[in-house]
């Protein structure tokens, strides 16, 4: 019994706005609760134990703090992404280190707490001049995702077989991600590092993400609707962009880093800032996502390869 149009009018607006709400807490309830949650960061020198005590008193749970031997040890703590900051006692008093590239907003937060406790700070990884406060870095995840969602619909309604669907795939991830990180590094200005890494890195975020959605809706057209909610509604806000893990509420943080928009962030976070330091993990993440992809579209293939009848089938044979 088909539903009146009435129905089906209050059926899918009511929908529509499930979705729109949806989305607002997917967006809004991660930047509303933004705080620090246990951010790791290091202590050196005579007072580095007190300086812990000090910071888990004012501001408990909201970092983590590891006592390091010397300041040589808290620079390769920040260098190689193992924490955030760190704290340097000595008889001048204490000095902040930051890595603006990890997290801009971390490290204005360490800046306000040297402010407190008059303190010199030192930016191991800066931001570009033409983008201080890593808003444009920031914005670069949302039109990765938007763009690998539409290349995915159009590879789906436009490409029959699973090895176009592929080819297509490879072409969006390399034109696209070489062409994505020349406007952001030679125009905007958000990204330093050598061109070809980081280039690297972006078509390999992109391949995942639209190879992931082009997979599932090789499995039927709702893997669309899938993929591209779950990047969209999960992944972007969840991915730590505009601040960093840590400061998402949790589990969420963690869970953003497993998806193909968090590890993109770090995995560019790391090599254009730090030479590659941290790298792997989120490498290893978008590789995982792009080779799931394409073993989706192969399910895909052998899916419609079954329900094809044998020409044998649809023919008579002629009796010899």
């Amino acid at each position: 019994m088909q539903s009146s149009p009435v129905v089906r009018a209050v059926g899918v607006g009511l929908l529509g706005a499930v979705l729109q709400i949806v989305m607002v807490i997917a967006f809004a309830w991660p930047a509303a609760r933004t705080a620090p949650r246990d951010v790791p960061l290091v202590a050196a020198g005579p007072g580095a134990a007190a300086v812990a005590q000090r910071l888990e008193r004012e501001r408990p749970g909201a970092f983590d703090v590891t006592t390091v031997r010397d300041e040589a040890a808290a620079r390769a703590a920040l260098t190689g992404r193992d924490a955030y900051g760190a704290l340097v006692t000595g008889p001048s008093g204490v000095r902040v280190l930051v890595a603006s590239g990890a997290s801009p907003v971390v490290a204005q937060q360490l800046a306000q707490i040297a402010q407190g406790a008059p303190a010199h700070v030192e930016d191991l990884a800066p931001l570009p001049a033409s983008d201080p406060r890593g808003a444009g870095f920031s914005a670069l995840v949302l039109p990765l995702v938007m763009s690998g969602i539409g290349a995915s619909v159009l590879f789906t309604f436009l490409l029959r077989s699973a090895a176009w669907r592929a080819a297509g795939v490879a072409v969006f991830a390399v034109a696209g991600g070489l062409g994505s990180i020349a406007l952001a590094q030679g125009w905007l200005g958000v990204l330093p590092g050598s061109y070809a890494p980081v280039a690297a890195c972006t078509v390999l975020a992109v391949a995942a993400v639209a190879g992931t959605i082009t997979g599932l809706a090789s499995l039927g057209r709702a893997g669309l609707g899938v993929g591209a909610l779950t990047f969209l509604l999960l992944g972007n806000p969840l991915s730590g962009a505009a601040s960093a893990p840590e400061l998402l509420p949790a589990p969420w943080g963690a869970i953003g880093q497993w998806l193909p928009p968090g590890a993109a962030v770090t995995l560019l976070r790391s090599v254009a800032f730090f030479d590659g330091s941290g790298a792997g993990r989120p490498l290893a993440i978008l590789a995982g996502w792009t080779v799931a992809g394409l073993l989706l579209l192969a399910a895909g293939a052998v899916r419609v390869g079954r329900r094809r009848v044998p020409v044998a089938e649809r023919s008579p044979v002629l009796a010899v």
